[in-house]
């Protein structure tokens, strides 16, 4: 269950499993950001992004501007998937994050707020407890999911966090975060081939996924547009 900042060591109570590769796999560069703060994961990419792409992040605002009005929409989804290289896909990253952290009220975004910050001090239980609220109250919002299942996964209860990033999938289709978390409890669970399938469902959605390392006998990025390599 998103650039996320540097990584950094996350070892804790929960068996080392909160690891940044295992955030990395779930999206979760959410869970290095003040629990406080309202800023939503890929604003935290944004300030990491290298000046030097200033112009291809203007254009990548621009085209994800277009479908910010409605949300996630399929406009975003378009660039996403055409994007020219690394810095213009996490500037479009950013923008979809923006739309799946929009809690459906205030209340629920506390909680998942509150449930992350938990989670960043090693209580998954507490976290675990805040996100079941959470989804009591807005049994329709995604992210409630990938979250919870994260937590689940730190929890060794494999079963029941792939139960959870099901229904983030569910919810939102296109969740490539989900997807690439989803990918690495099959992993856990040794269920590699479909782990694989699930990564690059997920690569075919954002090619330029982080996790798209993961991909066996495919570590390259993708090329550019017109360039030869």
């Amino acid at each position: 269950m998103a650039p996320r900042p540097e990584a950094r060591d996350r070892r804790g109570p929960a068996g080392g499993l909160a690891a940044f590769p295992i955030a990395l796999a779930f999206g979760l560069a959410l869970a290095v950001l003040p629990a406080a703060s309202p800023v939503l994961a890929g604003e935290a990419g944004a300030a990491g992004t290298d000046p030097s792409a200033g112009e291809g992040s203007a254009k990548a605002d621009a085209d994800a501007d277009a479908g910010a009005g409605a949300g996630a929409d399929d406009r975003l989804f378009e660039a996403l998937k055409a994007a020219p290289d690394e810095a213009t896909a996490r500037a479009i990253e950013d923008r979809i994050w923006r739309f799946w952290m929009q809690a459906p009220d205030a209340r629920t975004g506390e909680l998942v707020r509150e449930a992350m910050a938990r989670r960043e001090v090693y209580d998954v239980a507490g976290a675990k407890s805040l996100l079941d609220e959470a989804a009591a109250r807005a049994p329709d919002y995604a992210e409630i999911y990938n979250q919870r299942g994260f937590v689940r996964f730190l929890q060794d209860d494999f079963d029941g966090a792939l139960e959870d990033v099901d229904r983030a999938i569910e919810l939102e289709p296109r969740h490539f975060a989900a997807m690439a978390g989803r990918a690495l409890i099959l992993m856990r669970q040794g269920r590699h081939p479909l782990a694989q399938k699930q990564l690059r469902e997920a690569v075919a959605i954002d090619p330029f996924l982080k996790e798209r390392g993961l991909i066996a006998g495919e570590p390259e990025p993708p090329a550019s547009p017109g360039v030869d390599l």
